[in-house]
């Protein structure tokens, strides 16, 4: 039997949850936010899919900026394996890590066990990206169980420019 993992409401906050940083500092996501929000959920390390990515925001970063977004990526990785792909790729913007178990489920997003040791030595939640509105409410929710399904940056930015542009709500809220 399958265990159904409850979404995050669109029009409501994200839940509060906060993420270590490589350097030992505290990110706190989720709940409030002052702007608008693009959170990447990746993988970690072991993924091959997530570095294209996450090389992709990188390069689309000061647009997403201009479109009046703050940007963040998190992981269930290690401070020592953050920082070795930050310093790999070169990400400038916020990267957390130590992503717990318990929070991933909170936000529902999938969660793994690692296929081989060699893969990582830890559960690890499965992509997802989170656009919030200022308020810290969801505008998208894109969550998916595996690395090959990723909402694609250009027309994401570009429906968050018109979505910010028009003043257009959060849809799937009808119950």
């Amino acid at each position: 039997m399958t265990t159904l993992t409850h979404k995050p409401a669109a029009g409501a906050a994200l839940p509060k949850f906060s993420v270590d940083t490589p350097d030992g500092n505290t990110l706190d996501l989720g709940g409030s936010t002052e702007g608008w929000q693009l959170l990447v959920v990746y993988r970690g390390k072991h993924c091959g899919r997530c570095k294209p990515y996450l090389n992709q925001v990188e390069s689309m970063l000061g647009r997403w900026k201009a479109a009046g977004f703050d940007v963040v990526a998190v992981s269930a990785d290690t401070a020592e394996k953050a920082s070795a792909d930050i310093a790999e790729y070169g990400w400038s913007f916020p990267v957390g890590c130590n992503l717990a178990e318990t929070t991933m489920h909170e936000l529902g997003l999938y969660v793994s066990d690692p296929l081989t040791p060699d893969e990582t030595d830890r559960r690890f939640a499965e992509p997802a990206v989170f656009c919030l509105r200022p308020g810290g409410a969801v505008q998208i929710a894109a969550i998916s169980n595996g690395p090959s399904a990723r909402p694609d940056l250009e027309a994401l930015l570009d429906g968050m420019i018109f979505t910010i542009e028009n003043d257009k709500p959060a849809r799937g809220t009808a119950t």
